[in-house]
């Protein structure tokens, strides 16, 4: 017997690929003595890319691998040969799949479309030492590193894309309704909690006009807070345009429909308010095996009270199904389409590009700041130009400055990102 795992969340580690770092070179060929500096530029780190695959209906693959590394750039070459850009790493996920940043919660994208999304973009490679000759600096002994790529944590939460959901307590029909209008084939047998993941269908009703069907089970009250399976799956109805409530006209479970539907309706408000403000159609099935009339009587008044449709239905003899298919077709031509949803607008982080952090510890200086280890790593401290450019960054932005007014000697030690050098006015 084959079990299949439905898994709808899950939390994975992205890093797109570093770039490479730009190479010092230069040039040599017989009879040019002074052929000049031709170090060619660092490749693009590959990317981190979402694709839709519709083969797809869980995230179970997530389950098993949550750390995905797209490939480093190469590095420069001589000849002004620029490395090689790495390969962009690209990730399948079901359609309908939502990608939210794992520590704020917010919306990145929402996969229902067939544009392909970056999530993580690849750094970009260091230039080469040709692009760092000047009049006065005509052999630069230096480079640019690469830079990292991207790195985020991210979770993944599939919501099913369906029209039109089926809901209503377990065992009274809804798998085979779903069976009976479209090619499903979803576990069909008399016991509570059958099925136990949501089940799609296709309705096709002409040419060009067919609408998707989703089977959402086990919710029952208390849903919301965490009872049954149903708040596992309420997340499934959250697209849906239209819910159709199937009640047990019958009665067969001993359970009241019309409490049941009270029931149902609250779970949903309770889950979200948006989701029970939802168009509803109520399909009461088992009309063909119902012996009490007046609880029939009753899911009637209950639709007129609520200015809902019912449909009565027999989804095991097909009876009423095709009225019902129908109305619901009609219906869905005057609705939204199924919602898309925005992703959430983040305010950029502009670090301030001056912005650093000075500590006195056991008498040695330390600085730190975002830009000041991206300078440290595109400085060659073996080469003494190199050093003066470095020496000259730290002047202009600012850092000698802070030092100074915070009560920095001639002679003290001065630690930026593990290089130590001695203080100088």
């Amino acid at each position: 017997m084959v079990f299949f795992l439905f898994i709808d969340t899950a939390k994975v580690s992205v890093r797109a690929g570093r770039g490479g770092d730009g190479c010092v070179a230069f040039h040599r060929e017989k009879y040019i003595t002074s052929g000049g500096p031709d170090g060619g530029d660092g490749g693009r780190g590959g990317s981190i890319v979402l694709v839709v695959d519709d083969n797809m209906s869980t995230l179970m693959d997530f389950r098993y691998k949550r750390k995905y590394v797209a490939e480093n750039g190469e590095d420069g070459m001589g000849k002004r040969c620029s490395g090689k850009d790495g390969a962009d790493l690209v990730i399948k996920v079901p359609r309908g799949t939502l990608i939210k940043d794992a520590n704020s919660g917010a919306l990145l994208h929402d996969m229902s479309d067939n544009e392909p999304f970056v999530l993580a973009s690849g750094g970009r490679g260091g230039w080469g030492n040709q692009h760092f000759a000047t009049p006065t600096r005509q052999a630069p002994r230096f480079a640019k590193a690469g830079l990292p790529g991207d790195e985020l944590d991210v979770g993944l939460e599939l919501k099913l894309l369906a029209d039109v959901g089926l809901i209503g307590f377990p065992n009274v029909g809804k798998s085979t309704l779903l069976s009976v209008v479209s090619s499903a084939r979803p576990k069909i047998a008399n016991y509570h909690f059958t099925t136990l993941v949501p089940n799609l269908g296709v309705v096709r009703i002409d040419e060009g006009v067919s609408f998707v069907v989703a089977d959402i089970p086990g919710i029952i009250e208390g849903a919301a807070q965490g009872a049954g399976l149903g708040h596992a799956f309420l997340r499934h109805v959250d697209r849906c345009r239209l819910l159709i409530h199937v009640l047990d006209a019958s009665g067969s479970e001993g359970r009241d429909p019309v409490a049941d539907f009270e029931a149902l309706n609250l779970e949903l408000g309770n889950y979200s308010p948006q989701l029970a403000s939802r168009p509803q159609i109520i399909a009461a099935n088992k009309c063909d095996i119902a012996a009490d009339e007046d609880l029939l009587a009753r899911i009637h008044a209950l639709a007129k009270e609520k200015d809902i449709k019912i449909f009565e239905i027999s989804a095991a003899t097909r009876a009423g199904v095709d009225t019902l298919i129908n109305a619901v077709a009609a219906l869905l031509a005057t609705l939204p389409p199924v919602t898309i949803y925005e992703p959430d607008i983040i305010a950029p982080i502009e670090p301030e590009t001056d912005d650093i952090i000075v500590r006195n510890i056991e008498d040695v200086w330390i600085v730190e700041g975002a830009w000041l280890a991206r300078l440290v790593n595109n400085v060659n401290f073996f080469e003494y130009e190199s050093r003066m450019y470095f020496d000259h960054v730290l002047r202009r932005h600012g850092v000698f400055d802070k030092l100074v007014e915070l009560g920095i000697k001639d002679g003290d030690t001065v630690s930026i990102y593990d290089v130590e050098f001695e203080y100088t006015p």
